[in-house]
């Protein structure tokens, strides 16, 4: 073997060598604790409800009960700044925010149990909407905590972790749900599950509190802003106070943020970057049905193929923005997931043939994982360290906003073509996010495009 090539084996390894990091593999538990209520709140609570007699529209309308998840950026600022009296003090800040959160979880699965939906249907949505807000609440302080506890070359590997330890959780809970319901009570099931919730609260316990201080910047900002106020002598001091923290907390995150270089261009890019992708979801399930396939065969292939495909997906991300660095690696990802999508193009051609639907579910997700890896990696990459779960939560909010919105027309653009023009026009639709991307790498200096291209990820310490 020629020496350039047992060279870059090597440097392959070296960047794989990261997800051996105690660090990185902590995320693991933390993402598998995260991913559990999403798989409590899907087909276990579905099933749970069919045998309790709930009709199919009251069933549908519990998928409000996830409304939390969008709407938790307007708490996420009480996590970043507001101390616990005994757990910030005895645990840390991050740390004693997400026992909380995980003790608020596991009771309100079991209490969630407990309820009878046949005969008190609003217990248990009220308890499945309080499942719901933990999770959310969770979420927020995991994700500040993998921003924080990581170096920047381990932001792809702790993105692609967490990602795993969530498939897991998830896939986890909805099967062993319906595996349990099938021989044991209901409120026994819930509460096995919520036991499960004991993998997140070990971890935490287990795991140090990030090294940062508890505010930093924001302390500065708040001091400005009450010397500010303060000056309005008619202004009473504790109206001063709430109107201080309020500032320093809620919209100095937003200030900061948008007082970076180039700030639109990136709230573009996070908006236009998984587009592509976007579009060709909604139409995925619609198209294989169209052309033949039975909703068993989706299922199973899905299943076989895509879980596993995904996840593999997510490592193979983490290791090529090690190897790379983040912007570049968003390139080469969003390429591949790009030109994925043309697969479904030879999938129109072949008909209803499972053999290549398993190709084209393989293809897609593990190119999915990849630059699910990558675009986490980049957003944990532009938080400021002062302001972790408030920018975080900001930046996954537009995520998700630009991807309903902008995904919405696509029935409408089905419609109007032949598959076969319609995934051609999915993969067109990716390459404004790819031309913004190469022009981020050209402008961004060398060290802010390894780092994120923010180069606002600086550590306080």
């Amino acid at each position: 073997m020629p020496l350039e090539r047992v060279s870059a084996a090597r440097d392959w390894w070296a960047a794989a060598s990261v997800y051996r990091d105690r660090r990185v593999l902590s995320l693991l538990f933390l993402g598998f604790s995260s991913g559990l209520p999403f798989g409590v709140l899907a087909e276990p609570l579905s099933a749970w409800l069919t045998d309790s007699g709930i009709s199919k529209t009251e069933i549908g309308l519990f998928a409000l009960v996830s409304i939390p998840y969008s709407l938790k950026v307007l708490w996420a600022p009480l996590v970043d700044r507001l101390t616990l009296p005994l757990l910030t003090r005895s645990l840390g800040r991050r740390r004693g925010w997400a026992l909380l959160a995980q003790a608020l979880l596991l009771a309100g699965i079991v209490l969630m149990g407990t309820t009878d939906p046949a005969t008190s249907l609003a217990a248990t949505a009220g308890l499945a909407l309080l499942v719901a807000f933990a999770s959310a609440s969770q979420d927020i302080v995991i994700d500040a905590y993998r921003v924080e506890i990581l170096e920047d070359h381990q932001l792809a590997a702790g993105a692609a972790t967490t990602v795993f330890g969530w498939r897991i959780g998830q896939v986890g809970a909805g099967a062993l749900g319906l595996i349990l319901a099938d021989v044991l009570p209901w409120p026994v099931v819930f509460a096995l599950i919520a036991a499960m919730v004991g993998v997140g609260m070990a971890t935490i316990l287990l795991n140090p509190e990030p090294k940062v201080p508890a505010a930093g910047d924001a302390d500065a900002v708040l001091a400005r802003v009450e010397a500010f106020l303060e000056r309005r002598r008619h202004l009473p001091h504790r109206l001063v106070a709430v109107a201080a923290w309020i500032y320093a907390a809620a919209l100095q995150p937003v200030v900061e943020f948008i007082g970076r270089r180039h700030w639109l261009a990136i709230l573009l890019f996070i908006a236009l970057y998984k587009f592509g992708d976007a579009v060709l979801a909604v139409m995925k399930v619609p198209f294989f049905l169209e052309i033949g396939f039975s909703k068993t065969e989706i299922a199973e292939v899905v299943k076989l193929f895509g879980v596993v495909a995904v996840i593999a997906g997510g490592l193979l991300g983490g290791v090529v923005l090690a190897r790379i660095g983040i912007l570049r690696g968003l390139l080469v990802c969003g390429v591949l997931m790009a030109a994925s999508n043309l697969v479904f193009v030879l999938q129109a051609w072949a008909g209803a043939d499972v053999r290549v639907l398993a190709a084209t579910i393989a293809i897609e997700n593990v190119t999915t994982g990849m630059g699910t890896t990558a675009f986490v990696a980049y957003l944990s990459s532009l938080c400021n360290l002062a302001y972790t779960a408030t920018q975080y939560a900001l930046l996954t909010s537009l995520m998700a906003l630009s991807r309903t919105v902008l995904s919405s027309g696509a029935g409408w653009l089905a419609d109007q073509m032949t598959w076969t023009s319609f995934f051609i026009a999915t993969t067109l639709a990716a390459i404004p996010g790819l031309l913004l991307l190469v022009w981020m790498i050209r402008t961004f200096p060398p060290q802010a495009a390894a780092d994120g291209g923010a180069g606002e990820r600086t550590r306080m310490d």
